[in-house]
């Protein structure tokens, strides 16, 4: 026969939550539209996938696959970047290919390299147009060997 307690207590601790979440939920003030900061934030994806090779131990060579998102500060300025892709896309090869395989396989080393990257690509952009355009740097996908 199955004990009925656990099921019991996670139907009694759910509905707990559920009437507390509710009820804090109705406590909460209203904003209207003018209370919110509006953001025109805009993305852009460099198409297709960047793959290239990196610093191993060794005499076998170690690629990596990202692709990467970038996250503008003004969507009206997708133009600018979607014209500069390709100097964008050269200095992520570039910056990829000087990392150590511990850089790539690690988290703290790939955030190091996305936050490397985003800062190299925000200054490209200044020098380029004027002004840094990118709010952050994404990598919507990270495949290594």
């Amino acid at each position: 026969m199955l004990d009925r307690k656990p099921v019991k207590l996670f139907a009694f601790l759910f509905t707990s939550l559920w009437f507390s979440a509710n009820s804090w939920a109705e406590d909460l003030p209203l904003l209207d539209a003018s209370q919110v900061a509006h953001n025109n934030y805009g993305y852009y994806g460099l198409e297709p996938e960047i793959v290239t090779n990196y610093l191993t131990h060794g005499r076998r060579l170690g690629y990596v696959r990202v692709q990467v998102e970038l996250m503008l500060k003004d969507a009206d300025t997708l133009e600018l970047v979607e014209h500069h892709a390709p100097l964008i896309r050269a200095t992520v090869v570039e910056i990829l290919g000087q990392q150590s395989e511990e850089q790539i396989k690690s988290l703290a080393g790939r955030e190091t390299v996305r936050r490397e990257i985003f800062e190299a690509i925000n200054q490209l952009l200044a020098q380029e147009t004027g002004q840094p355009l990118l709010a952050n740097l994404l990598f919507a996908k990270f495949l290594y060997d």
